[in-house]
């Protein structure tokens, strides 16, 4: 299992006058668990020439060049690990030491790199492997320095062209640890980006139980919790693992409900992974994968059965180096049929035989060493591996650059700088460095539609996301937001409020204005009362004509011609001052309406109170030495009304200047419309305003029902009693009603409540009149208006 090439590329014999610089290198091309007895295998003994050639056609250039190490030439010792830990410690002891390494007991398959590394890290060797993906388990670039002045002396600078675990990073246990890959931190980022970028929260992961897939899963789950991606199981496991684990594993996928696996895992763990899904007839997942398959030719031509179809993964990126591939291909410097390593390789590669005995198979033909390799359709002419390859190139030139600086600054500077280990490593580790994940996507996606794979589906706009209890944040519930609040985030965990003047729409994913309600002109409620009031007011215009048509008659002088002339013009003023609660509220309307309504009602009010003291007073005034009618003639009923209203004027100019009512948006009684409506201001003003006009109702009802028995023919106290009744019943229910009326419907009773009262004036004061007017003007005369039993003054008095 010891693989020795000594080969000086340049000046090999002119010892006296060159130094000679040798490259040493630690992989694994056989495989076996003892002495590395197994039969050499067509893919990996590939691999691992691909890998000697790609090293040699690195320091073939470096050796032909004339401005890199112009007095220096490169050689190269190289060793086989044989898939063992404990043989890639005692070659990598044997490189350091210069022994040669006879044998070694083969272990199982580990973490090699890590080994090695802990053991010669401390002196500032740095480690070239791959820890944990395929069975090429760790190459390692050594450097030895000889020369003929100073005899022989050993060096190490070494850098890795396949070891991207994140763990090798750490360089308080691994000092002297350089590579050329990117790390896996970088790769596991960049898969949970990936994932992300597809839309899939809710994933499985599987990892290779070793340093590789547990330091790289341990990356990818601490950045998908980031990302908002959700785990719904990770298992680990190792190719070796008994089937009862495996079965385990199995059994978790099929219990699943995510759609999707990522994975960190080696191609021969694929390769497990493949024939078990493929035996439990589990299909439709989109796998997620790693570099170290994806990247795997041997992955796609095992996978008979489709089973990874679709996967997607990233890759190192393509890399072209001109003459690189003939030079891999052109292996004639290893063309020796004596070399056992290279005739069991050559055998496999072409199917023949060296020196072909009688007990070999007659139909395998002989092998020259000549044939020809271009001709060939196997893994090693296949190109595929070119990126690592570049990779073991840039190791060999970065190790030449770091030796080149060295060497020229003893020749320029003044002190001398000295070959050893850590002088090497932080020379090299002065290059250029590009920290960024240079890779592609490797396998095309193969799906005509992305598949989803979530615990729950995005919650749509208008919607919130409630965590399910007990269950990871990928799974929730979505709550459709409160009224008032919006939401136009898909997958949002929060709703918005919206500004007070605003309100969600139905399916609450923005704020509209809110709708302005008030009592206006245009609507049904709005156009009804303003007919009512100019109604109203038609039929006081009627009225007052007919009374100034006849106000000769008996009838319209008997019931103080001038009083009811002054009633009629207030009730007009009661029916149009209604109008000033229809539309939208504005300063001056907000001010005219309540001290309007207030005024014209003590208006109408003092003459109603005029007319009944008149009546009362008028049957009074026949018994015997009363002199109260020089106490109620047409000059003091005037003045009488002047002051009752004057009252009501003062305590409206009061309000009107302390504190008057005003224009207000009322957010609160609906949530969804703005109740433009006029604050009262002081709430003392618009009481005492009511509270005023209640008085003088309640004492014109009083003395009204005192002479509603007084003999007459036509009392008129009857139709002010009735008349004042209705009046103080509506404005008793008003006031209930006003308060528990919401918005523009306190408005419209407050209408209602004038126009009901104006109505209820007009009709019983004054429409009995006119229909005797009109109807029956033969009872329109002084006789009947006498009556059985009147006074005899009661006309002139009344007159």
């Amino acid at each position: 299992c010891f693989w020795h090439l000594w080969h000086d590329l340049r000046g090999f014999f002119n010892w006296s006058t060159k130094e000679y610089i040798v490259i040493g290198r630690i992989l694994s091309i056989l495989h076996g668990t003892r002495l590395c007895k197994y039969h050499i295998t067509d893919n990996n003994s590939s691999i691992g020439f691909q890998y000697v050639q790609a090293m040699l056609f690195a320091i073939e250039e470096i050796n032909n060049s004339t401005d890199l190490l112009p007095d220096i030439s490169l050689g190269y010792k190289i060793y086989d690990a044989c898939v063992s830990i404990a043989r890639g410690v005692m070659v990598a002891l044997a490189l350091a030491n210069g022994d040669e390494v006879v044998s070694a007991p083969s272990e199982t398959f580990s973490s090699p790199c890590m080994a090695i590394a802990t053991v010669i890290g401390p002196f500032h060797i740095p480690l070239v492997g791959k820890i944990g993906k395929n069975e090429t388990i760790c190459s390692l670039l050594c450097l030895f320095i000889y020369t003929s002045i100073i005899g022989f002396h050993l060096y190490f600078c070494q850098i890795s062209h396949l070891a991207t675990c994140a763990c090798l990073s750490d360089k308080t246990k691994y000092p002297s640890f350089l590579r050329t890959i990117p790390s896996d931190y970088y790769q596991s980022r960049a898969l949970a980006q990936l994932v992300k970028y597809f839309g899939w929260t809710w994933v499985g992961a599987i990892r290779s139980n070793d340093d590789y897939g547990n330091n790289g899963m341990a990356t990818f789950t601490e950045t998908a919790q980031q990302l908002g991606i959700c785990l719904e199981y990770s298992v680990s496991f190792f190719r070796t693992d008994p089937p009862v684990k495996i079965q385990k594993i199995i059994d978790i996928i099929k219990a699943s409900t995510s759609k999707v696996i990522v994975t960190f895992l080696s191609p021969s763990e694929v390769y497990v992974l493949m024939h078990e899904f493929f035996y439990h007839n589990l299909t439709g997942y989109q796998w997620v994968g790693t570099e170290a398959w994806i990247f795997d030719s041997e992955t796609a031509a095992r996978d008979r059965h489709h089973i990874l179809d679709g996967a997607i993964g990233l890759s190192i990126p393509k890399a072209h180096v001109s003459g690189m591939r003939e030079f891999m291909l052109d292996v004639k410097p290893l063309n020796s049929s004596s070399n056992e390593l290279f005739a069991k390789f050559w055998e496999k590669l072409f199917s023949c035989k060296f020196n072909k005995s009688k007990s070999t198979d007659g139909n395998q033909r002989e092998c020259t060493g000549h044939e020809d390799v271009t001709g060939v359709q196997n893994s090693f002419t296949d190109m595929s591996l070119m990126p690592i390859f570049y990779n073991i190139y840039k190791g060999v030139y970065a190790v030449a650059h770091a030796l080149h600086n060295i060497l020229s600054c003893n020749k320029a500077c003044n002190n001398t700088v000295h070959l050893d280990p850590f002088t090497c490593m932080v020379s090299i580790k002065k290059k250029k460095k590009n920290r960024s994940l240079q890779r592609i996507l490797l396998i095309v996606y193969l799906f005509m539609q992305v598949p989803l794979s979530v615990c729950s589906e995005k919650c749509p706009l208008g919607t919130r996301k409630v965590l399910q209890k007990g269950k990871p944040v990928c799974c929730y519930d979505c709550l459709r937001c409160a009224e008032g609040e919006i939401n136009n985030i898909t997958d949002s965990v929060t709703c918005v409020r919206c500004d007070h003047e605003f309100w969600s729409n139905e399916r609450r994913d923005a704020c509209v204005k809110k709708e302005a309600d008030f009592l206006s002109y245009e609507e049904i409620m709005g156009a009804l009362l303003t007919a009512a009031s100019l109604f109203g007011t038609c039929m006081t215009a009627v009225v007052a004509f007919i009374f100034f048509r006849y106000r000769q008659t008996p009838i319209v002088r008997a019931n103080n011609s001038e009083l009811s002339f002054l009633l009629l013009f207030s009730l007009s003023l009661c029916f149009l001052c209604s109008l000033t609660f229809i539309g939208r509220p504005s300063e001056w309307s907000c001010m005219l309406r309540h001290t309007a309504f207030g005024i014209t009602f003590v208006l109408c009010i003092s003459c109603i109170m005029g007319k009944t003291i008149v009546v009362l007073m008028a049957f009074r005034a026949t018994l015997p030495g009363s002199d109260v009618m020089k106490w109620i003639g047409p000059a003091q009923q005037k003045l009488s009304v002047l002051g009752f209203t004057l009252i009501q004027v003062i305590i409206c100019i009061l309000w009107l200047t302390i504190s008057p009512p005003f224009p207000f948006k009322n957010f609160k009684t609906f949530k969804d419309k703005i109740i433009l409506e006029c604050a009262l201001g002081s709430s003392v003003g618009f009481w005492a305003v009511l509270g005023y006009i209640g008085l003088l109702a309640v004492l014109c009802f009083s003395l009204a029902f005192l002479a509603r028995k007084l003999p007459d023919n036509f009392n008129e106290a009857k139709f002010i009693t009735f008349s004042m009744l209705i009046f103080c019943a509506v404005w008793i229910t008003f006031i209930p009603a006003y308060v528990s009326s919401p918005g523009k419907f306190s408005v419209a009773v407050e209408i209602f409540a004038i126009l009901a009262s104006s109505f209820g004036l007009l009709i019983c004061i004054f429409i009995p009149k006119c229909y005797i007017i009109l109807m029956k003007p033969e009872k329109n005369t002084k006789k009947n208006m006498m009556g059985k039993g009147a006074p005899n003054k009661h006309l002139s008095l009344c007159s």
